[in-house]
């Protein structure tokens, strides 16, 4: 029994960062019609502007390292929303997007190795170790990915209900044409939802440090299976992307206490393949987030 629910913590902690990326390009989808492809350069550049250049070279604090880590990645996401993903989004062809994005994804990835090399390396202090609960050890960092994917989904919440940048976002999302009739300009509502989607990537990109180390490969099957988790959990749909996510993140994790560990990462991919033979909408459809 302990063992069970030392994997079903672990499994929700994990869970809980495939839930993240899932929403981040949730949010781009609903907002200009694009699947970023390069979502996961995005969290890996998140992760080696706050330990690579603000931590190891800069030597600033924790505290303050990572505000100016999501401060330059929302700077970042503007940038690539105004280069990339407002001009694609008005292209007839979904072709052309879908190249748009994975060739930025490779220009991420080659400009980081050039910036900070090839060598992976570690922060050594940061969230190591773990808190114990009765027989249940449960580590610092997945309790700390639990409280910051909650504060995320609450700050979310609150955004697309209460504030008028939200429900902006939500009418776009809902008939990008209607809202630009209404006065929404859709081109800022795209770069702000490409900002907020890097700020997003920043934070699973710091959370995933200390499980994964700083490497050009940390987030590559992250972003495969958050993924996976959008598509499980009903496209489009940020309820979902939170459902796809949790329940990925448990199965691969108990799956991992009773079959060999070697296949674990192939767990979301055959979920993935099961859901888009029996359901292909997900569990929830997109329009539960609306």
């Amino acid at each position: 029994m302990t063992s069970f629910f030392q994997l079903l913590l672990g499994g929700i902690g994990m869970g809980c960062i495939y839930c993240l990326v899932a929403i981040e390009y949730t949010l781009i989808w609903n907002a200009s019609g694009l699947v970023n492809f390069a979502h996961d350069k995005f969290i890996m550049l998140g992760a080696y502007i706050f330990a690579g250049t603000l931590v190891l070279k800069l030597n600033l604090p924790i505290i303050l390292a990572v505000p100016i880590a999501l401060f330059l990645m929302a700077i970042f996401g503007s940038v690539a929303a105004m280069g990339i993903f407002n001009p694609l989004s008005r292209l007839n062809s979904n072709i052309y997007a879908v190249m748009g994005t994975i060739m930025l994804a490779k220009i991420l990835g080659e400009a980081t190795r050039l910036i900070w090399g090839p060598a992976p390396f570690n922060l050594p202090s940061f969230v190591k170790g773990a808190y114990k609960l009765g027989e249940v050890s449960v580590s610092k960092v997945y309790l700390l990915i639990m409280i910051a994917t909650i504060a995320i989904l609450l700050i979310i919440e609150f955004m697309f209900k209460k504030t008028k940048v939200g429900i902006a976002m939500r009418c776009v999302a809902e008939d990008k044409t209607a809202a630009s009739l209404m006065g929404v300009n859709v081109n800022k509502n795209i770069t702000f939802t490409v900002a907020l989607s890097g700020m997003i990537c920043c934070v699973v990109g710091i959370l995933i440090i200390p499980v994964f180390n700083v490497s050009l490969g940390m987030s590559t099957m992250i972003g495969l299976k958050g993924f996976a988790a959008g598509i499980v959990g009903g496209f489009g749909s940020i309820p979902g992307a939170i459902v796809g996510g949790l329940l990925i993140g448990i199965v691969e994790s108990l799956y991992s206490g009773v079959g060999p560990t070697v296949y674990r990462d192939v767990v979301a991919f055959v979920l993935l393949i099961g859901f888009l033979l029996v359901k292909p909408k997900g569990i929830l459809n997109s329009k539960a987030s609306k």
